[in-house]
């Protein structure tokens, strides 16, 4: 079932960022390290392409991910003019002070305290932008969550007389191209569960582990993956778990199962794990004769 979320308040979000990147010096995009591409708004790289504005790419989460594919999708993103991508855990105080110096090199116009140099926090929900402005703030101004949206208003503070942020909410688009996208989304919570069914997005889960981290999934769960699909790894979480319906016989709770999964994999319980690599976004581009939201393909002149 391909997946679509698209929250009414977007909309009226969309339109307010525009009008402050207009003020804007530099767009800090929050992505999620596991999942950068899947995790990239197009609507941010049309808005910030209208307005010529450079963007330092925070691939959050980056201690949940594989650090192998992290590399590669830095290299990816340095290639690309007027962008920088540094791999952070925003809830490393450490990381998040990076911040403003990383945004300074990108705009040195901006280093000569006649005008103070404005960032602005942008992408999709539940990518940590929150807890980064908490962070750099050191006090909590943002509400935070483990829900998608939970920001659904502009924030703008002075971090100093020369630097000044503005938080902005979780911005999904009107259409998700690629069904993959949306598990991947929704496999990682970017996605209100109202819009997806957990035992098909923990199948697609169990099949991109099957494919790159059988072991971590041998490990964690305890059974020989050699000759299991996507389907019976979620059934053997349920046996292992001890997740059966009552009054049904014995019969298996898929979806509490299908949630021991997903928790596991968002938790990191199962281990640092990406679900794409510039290599394997490039497959996808390459089977769907197409890019999504104006993408370049990985892996060619940026």
């Amino acid at each position: 079932m391909p997946i679509q979320w698209f929250p009414g308040h977007m909309t009226s979000a969309r339109k307010k960022a525009a009008e402050t990147m207009a003020r804007t010096d530099v767009v800090i995009e929050v992505l999620d390290a596991r999942l950068p591409e899947a995790s990239a708004n197009p609507m941010i790289r049309e808005l910030r392409e209208f307005r010529q504005r450079p963007c330092l790419k925070l691939l959050n989460k980056a201690d949940l991910a594989d650090p192998v594919a992290t590399r590669a999708w830095l290299d990816f993103y340095d290639r690309q003019p007027g962008v920088k991508a540094v791999a952070i855990s925003c809830k490393k105080p450490g990381d998040a002070a990076k911040v403003p110096a990383l945004c300074q090199q990108l705009a040195p116009h901006r280093n000569d305290n006649i005008k103070p140099l404005r960032m602005m926090i942008m992408g999709i929900p539940n990518v940590g932008k929150s807890t980064l402005m908490n962070a750099l703030l050191k006090r909590r101004i943002a509400a935070v969550g483990d829900e998608p949206a939970v920001t659904k208003s502009q924030q703008s503070f002075d971090l100093s007389p020369s630097l000044s942020i503005t938080d902005t909410p979780g911005l999904m688009w009107p259409k998700i191209e690629h069904d993959a996208d949306g598990y991947m989304l929704a496999a990682s919570h970017a996605i209100g569960r109202n819009a997806v069914i957990d035992e098909e997005v923990a199948v697609f889960l169990a099949g991109i582990l099957l494919e790159r981290y059988p072991a971590l999934l041998a490990a964690r769960y305890k059974f020989d993956v050699a000759s299991a699909d996507a389907v019976g790894v979620v059934e053997t979480v349920a046996k292992k778990r001890g997740c059966i319906v009552k009054g049904r016989g014995g019969e298996l709770d898929l979806e509490k199962a299908a949630m021991i999964l997903l928790t596991d994999y968002r938790s990191g319980a199962l281990g640092r794990i990406s679900l794409e690599t510039p290599e394997s976004r490039a497959a996808m581009l390459a089977a769907s004769g197409g890019t999504a939201g104006g993408e370049e393909p990985p892996g060619g002149d940026e």
